[in-house]
């Protein structure tokens, strides 16, 4: 065991297609931290592999024998799983009324239930090694709620939901679960969330003008926006940490928020809320 101590940490990252996922990956690379990056299609893993990640594999968090894979393979080159970061997801755009079932179930199934076959999998490992990190990558609208974003405030909140009770359950194992309540970053999730509103029926909907609007917007200098390193470093930090924190606010958007949530009465955090 002492001689496992002195290897870098071995860390799987999932939904490293691009923005915080890929770098993160390059981040803790730099700073001599084994880390096994994975992303959904044939193509992205390709890219990851064209830039010296060698142990990039494919990974559909949606898919549990692709997640089996994974953690085999890890396995089998490291003989352990120090960290796993739950970094994929999307954002579904769309007003509630608006939402078909079948995007909502859509929206959980990666950011919600991929998560969690993720989290029973490798807790599994972990229970024998009789130690480990999970990061679970939460939101800041997994705190509150804004409009136009139900299906992914839903997703969060539940993920928060979930990790707290995992938490308390896990307490002397030795197993460390974290949340991040990540802000705006820049990234391609924005680009990627409009992209959602094709499964929305724009031209019937009472929000049309608005979605139109959306689809217009520059959304390259969102306020309060941090770089992608700004998780990567938390991830680190959190790599590195003989007992990390439950919950790691990143952005300043997330704390004000988070104080907000705390301090203010339910009506008067909506008012805020739409004014954002």
């Amino acid at each position: 065991m002492s001689n496992d101590r002195e290897k870098p940490p071995v860390v799987v990252i999932t939904g490293c297609s691009s923005g915080i996922g890929r770098v993160t990956a390059r981040y803790l690379r730099e700073r001599f931290v084994t880390v096994y990056p994975t992303a959904r299609t044939d193509g992205e893993v390709e890219e990851l592999r064209a830039e010296g990640f060698e142990g990039a594999m494919r990974l559909d968090v949606r898919r549990p024998e692709e997640i089996a894979v994974v953690i085999r393979e890890v396995l089998r080159r490291e003989g352990r799983i120090d960290v796993w970061f739950n970094n994929a997801g999307y954002g579904q755009m769309g007003a509630v009324e608006d939402l078909p079932v079948e995007a909502l179930r859509e929206q959980f199934e990666t950011n919600l239930f991929g998560l969690h076959e993720c989290t029973r999998q490798v807790l599994q490992v972990m229970r024998r090694q009789g130690g480990g990190k999970i990061i679970q990558h939460s939101s800041v609208l997994g705190l509150v709620a804004l409009p136009m974003r139900g299906a992914y405030n839903a997703s969060k909140y539940a993920v928060e939901g979930l990790t707290d009770t995992l938490r308390l359950e896990l307490e002397g194992t030795g197993i460390h679960v974290t949340l991040l309540d990540t802000g705006p970053v820049k990234s391609r999730f924005r680009e990627n969330a409009l992209r959602t509103l094709e499964r929305i029926d724009i031209d019937r909907s009472r929000w049309r003008t608005l979605y139109r609007q959306a689809l217009r917007g520059d959304y390259s200098a969102v306020p309060l926006s941090l770089p992608p390193e700004s998780v990567a470093s938390t991830v680190h930090r959190i790599v590195l940490a003989e007992r990390p924190r439950p919950r790691y606010y990143i952005t300043k958007a997330t704390w004000l928020l988070g104080i907000a949530r705390r301090i203010l009465s339910t009506r008067m955090l909506d008012r805020v809320l739409l004014r954002v």
